[in-house]
């Protein structure tokens, strides 16, 4: 897993350091010039010759360019350094660049739009973890100068690398939001340990691909946010062994679909199933059972044993005998201490029950503003999507509920412990149909921990975990159909068309790589 940790732990971590006389902006240096050096070759086969330009401000992340310039003087690569504040920047710093032989420059739109347009790399050092808000003038033109330069028009045949030293200027650090102009890098070299606003949305895609340099801090045991990866993933889920049964594999019982909306019962079903349920008790009416059949043979209609719930994806609440029915199921799992999900428009009824964080709400930015404004937080879609983490902390102190608040960047997270982010979902996974597909493998997963919860008494961080794996997963499926190709920065590119029954057909395969 990479865990992220905000600015107060970050700063407490470096004081200990700072005071024993650790040169910690040098080590970062080195590390910044060590990937320019590995990126310009890969790019261009050697990295004498080539051009860096560095945005400089103020502070120590400003040092942290300048030494790293000085660095790549060493290897024959031609350096500039542009200074936001030609009478602030890092005194030693600036010193050692100029005895490299680094260019030094003002930063003015001119010369960044000038400088960048012939770069091969270029650094974004203009402002540390200390900032907050928007960017003031002059960053706020440089930093718009130098996006413009480096994305240039559409047939152009190559444009630089951009690589931000610790966090892109602009970004908030500690929860992702984006108060004005940010940098766009491509990689961002971050320092010490991994920042929550790297990897959160709307700030997400101005990080690209986060490299940790390791300056031996000493973190403290919880991390602000935890993205995970393929071996957390294979700890949590259950393989069967030699003697387990379909019981033992957990039973998930589904309540999902409507004559209106007989397919998100199908995709519900087929989530479920793709994530290795032993057995779906299909609790529907018995038309849309019928047609839930004729695709899903596998499914039992009959009454009995159901180690979880999925209530909604597509469920009327508008039917009172609908609505009374998925509520009394509610009622009586959280009384027997099962895990229950609630998607869709079964959500609506976070805003008028307790709950506790066995039960699990998946809404998207739009449902996520509406139980918001039901709980007394006005709010809206633009807001939400402004600050999904915000958000999904804010209806999980509120309802006392875990959350998956879905998005291109999908966030978990109960009333209180670190926040779990799934990355790596491609932008063709936004498809009709997708999260019913995700509701039905998070039960799964829920199911096969069902016991467990109910001993427990209530989640103890497990369903948060199941949550941001699921959400792993469906991701992971997604990329696996639409055959989507990782770049060298992080992102993806190319891919095709799906629909949410090609990411329910690919989640067998996606456990399978997962798992291996």
């Amino acid at each position: 897993m990479i865990c992220a940790y905000r600015t107060d732990d970050i700063r407490a971590a470096e004081e200990p350091l700072l005071a024993a006389g650790m040169p910690l902006m040098r080590h970062a240096a080195r590390a910044v010039a060590y990937e320019v050096i590995r990126e310009l070759k890969e790019r261009h086969g050697q990295a004498s010759g080539r051009r860096v330009v560095a945005l400089v401000g103020s502070g120590n992340n400003g040092g942290d360019a300048l030494y790293a310039l000085t660095h790549l003087r060493t290897r024959g690569v031609h350096c500039t350094a542009l200074l936001a504040f030609p009478d602030a920047a890092h005194a030693e710093g600036l010193q050692a660049a100029r005895a490299a032989g680094v260019n030094i420059h003002e930063a003015t739109p001119d010369t960044v739009r000038e400088q960048v347009s012939k770069a091969d790399v270029v650094l974004d050092a203009l402002l540390g973890i200390g900032a907050r808000g928007a960017l003031r003038e002059p960053l706020a033109s440089i930093v718009k100068a130098a996006n413009s330069a480096a994305r240039p028009a559409k047939g152009s045949s190559s444009s630089p690398l951009c690589i931000a030293v610790d966090i892109p200027t602009g970004i908030s650090v500690d929860d992702g939001t984006l108060p004005g102009e940010a940098f766009r890098a491509d990689i961002t070299v971050t320092m010490g340990a991994a920042k929550p606003g790297l990897f959160l949305d709307p700030a997400r895609p101005y990080a690209g691909d986060v490299r940790v340099v390791d300056l031996k801090f000493p973190l403290p045991d919880e991390p602000a946010l935890i993205a995970l990866e393929d071996s957390d993933i294979a700890q949590l889920w259950r393989v069967p062994g030699v003697n387990s049964h379909k019981y033992a594999r957990g039973v998930v019982g589904m309540m999902t679909g409507s004559p209106t909306y007989p397919g998100a019962a199908i995709l519900s079903v087929g989530g479920a199933l793709g994530a290795g349920a032993g057995m779906v008790r299909f609790a529907g009416p018995q038309r849309l059972a019928r047609m839930v059949l004729g695709t899903h043979p596998e499914i039992v209609t009959t009454r009995g044993r159901v180690q979880a719930w999925v209530l909604g994806s597509g469920v009327d609440m508008d039917d009172e005998q609908a609505a009374a029915e998925v509520a009394r199921r509610l009622h009586e799992s959280m009384g027997e201490n099962r895990p229950v999900v609630l998607d869709a428009g079964t959500i609506s009824l976070a805003a008028t029950t307790e709950l506790r964080s066995c039960v699990v709400l998946t809404p998207h930015a739009g449902e996520a503003a509406q139980l918001l404004s039901a709980l007394g937080e006005t709010s809206t879609r633009e807001a939400v999507e402004a600050a999904p983490a915000r958000a999904a902390r804010l209806i999980a102190t509120l309802t006392g509920a875990t959350v998956l608040l879905k998005g291109a960047i999908d966030v978990a997270c109960a009333p209180d412990g670190p926040l779990y982010v799934a990355t790596g979902a491609p932008a063709w996974r936004a498809s009709a149909g997708a999260g019913d597909v995700l509701a039905g493998l998070l039960g799964s997963l829920l199911a096969m921990w069902g016991d467990e919860l109910a001993d427990l008494g209530d989640g103890h961080g497990i369903p948060v975990r199941l949550a941001a794996a699921a959400a792993y997963v469906h991701g992971r499926a997604a990329a696996l159909v639409s055959a989507v190709q990782p770049t060298p920065s992080g992102k993806t590119r190319g891919g095709k068309p799906i629909s949410a029954s090609d990411i329910a057909a690919a989640i067998p395969d996606a456990v399978r790589d997962i798992l291996e």
